[in-house]
């Protein structure tokens, strides 16, 4: 490798890593983009790989942590329905299992002695006039024990208290309260000897065959949660064990300091392991349907746009904004933009977004060959042009300063092609780093006969240059050219 290779190389790597470090700078909201061609030899060199645009069924998993509480839908109170004087208590501890039907306390109340002694009237009276012959009679004394009984029932006596009384006839100074449903104790306010009214409330009794987690979920994730959703958690007190249940609600606030929002997750809980209070580790399974999806490395995302680069075939990618859904796994859900069979870069987007630049800023892109269709990459009716331009320059390296470019222009079959339009555009991007702005020169060909065409060039700084060559004819590109060429002499400051 001789020395004047080497220094070029190094200018290039220079200027590369320069322009790189800069672009983050340089690059704005407003900034435009323009479809690009890569050669294979370029390709190779960045390392640029494609994946395909897919369509399938997208799930996604999220884990949190949240807190265990008891399931509201399955708690109660217990209270009377008359005032009474507390006597015995025998669930006399809070978080004592109870089932339904278990006496809880014995109450006194004048009231329902009062009741009870009607009943049992009632019932001699109807024993009495049994036999009567008097319809009337008999009829109304069956409703004085229907309208006892009915008293009894609306105060909330037991059917066995009510039982007793027509077996034993004998009115008790104190009736036992059973508890309404099963379960846990949380709260317990009878004692003995207290009085009590209707509206006071003597237990709180809760299942805990069921309980809810309150999962917290940060607010950017809620749109992927639905109710239904399956959720598992497993605790700490048991290592290797999960408990499978489902989102139940979403709760229509966030917390302003956390920014979450309560997820409402149900878990049957029959032997009782899952205790209100224990902290949990909340895993939600949230499946999203059939949706078309690509790889998260093949987005560009600029802040305010999301651009994925197309591969059209023969080297050539055209930029395509894109609108993402939510990233799941490795993976972005596309709303828009592309469509399922497409082919696009996965690799190197920041160099190819940056060339895509330099174009866009040069107005250098020449479009595909007609033999390329740029929106479908399949092969249109028009043949491939069939010219070549071979290039050169006076002096040779070309120099800062004043040029002359010499274009050849030549067919297939290798006569030169006279009568065409060529242009010439140069152009080094801007390298904030060093103060430099983006610099650009242009050049239109004469023709002087035999295929060649001169254009003159004023470069006003040394270094590499990127330059395209167009040549058209009747109206239609016939060859296009992109290469990069050195230019000797300092670089403009």
């Amino acid at each position: 490798m001789n020395h004047t290779s080497s220094r070029r190389r190094l200018r290039r790597f220079v200027a590369l890593a320069i322009f790189l470090l800069a672009a983050p700078m340089a690059y704005g909201a407003d900034s435009q983009l323009a479809p690009i061609r890569i050669t294979p030899e370029r390709r190779q060199l960045i390392g640029l790989k494609f994946a395909k645009v897919v369509r399938k069924n997208v799930s996604d998993r999220l884990e949190t942590t949240g807190n265990i509480e008891t399931d509201e839908r399955l708690q109660g109170y217990v209270q009377t329905r008359f005032a009474g004087w507390i006597e015995q208590v025998f669930a006399n501890s809070t978080y004592q299992y109870v089932r339904r039907g278990q006496p809880l306390f014995t109450i006194y109340s004048p009231d329902l002695v009062s009741t009870e002694n009607e009943y049992l009237l009632a019932i001699d009276a109807r024993k009495r006039v049994a036999e009567s012959s008097v319809a009337d009679v008999t009829t109304y004394a069956l409703s004085l024990v229907d309208s006892a009984a009915e008293r009894l029932k609306l105060w909330n006596v037991s059917p066995r208290e009510i039982a007793r009384l027509e077996r034993e006839r004998t009115v008790r100074r104190a009736v036992e309260i059973d508890s309404p449903m099963s379960g846990y104790i949380v709260e317990r306010n009878a004692l003995p000897n207290m009085y009590v009214q209707p509206e006071t409330r003597l237990f709180t009794i809760t299942d805990l065959s069921k309980v809810w987690i309150y999962a917290a979920v940060f607010q950017d994730e809620i749109g992927k949660i639905r109710p239904g959703d399956p959720a598992t958690v497993t605790v700490d007190a048991y290592p290797g064990a999960s408990f499978d249940g489902r989102v139940d609600f979403i709760w229509p606030q966030i917390d302003l300091m956390t920014r979450t929002a309560k997820v409402r997750c149900e878990f049957k809980n029959p032997k009782g392991q899952l205790l209100p209070g224990m902290f949990a580790h909340v895993a939600l399974d949230l499946p999203m349907g059939e949706q078309t999806v690509i790889p998260d490395t093949a987005v560009l995302r600029t802040g305010t746009h999301n651009v994925a680069f197309i591969d059209r075939g023969a080297g050539y990618l055209t930029p395509a904004e894109i609108e993402l859904g939510p990233h799941v796994g490795d993976e972005f859900i596309v709303r828009k933009g592309l469509e399922p069979g497409q082919q696009i870069v996965s690799s190197a987007n920041f160099l190819i977004d940056s060339e895509s630049q330099l174009q866009a800023a040069a107005g250098a892109f020449v479009p595909p060959p007609p033999g390329v269709d740029a929106n479908a990459g399949r092969p249109s009716a028009q043949p491939l042009p069939e010219a070549s331009i071979e290039f050169s320059s006076d002096p040779n390296p070309l120099a800062r300063g004043h040029d002359k470019a010499l274009v050849t222009l030549r067919d297939s079959k290798g006569a030169p092609i006279s009568g065409a339009q060529v242009t010439l555009s140069f152009y080094m991007a801007a390298m904030p780093a060093m103060g430099m702005a983006a610099m650009r020169a242009q050049g239109t060909g004469q023709d002087m006969g035999n295929g060649k065409y001169v254009a003159s060039i004023e470069l006003p700084s040394g270094g590499t240059w990127s330059l395209t060559i167009t040549a058209s004819k009747d109206g239609r590109t016939i060859a296009t050219k992109e290469m990069n060429v050195s230019v000797s002499g300092s670089m403009a400051m």
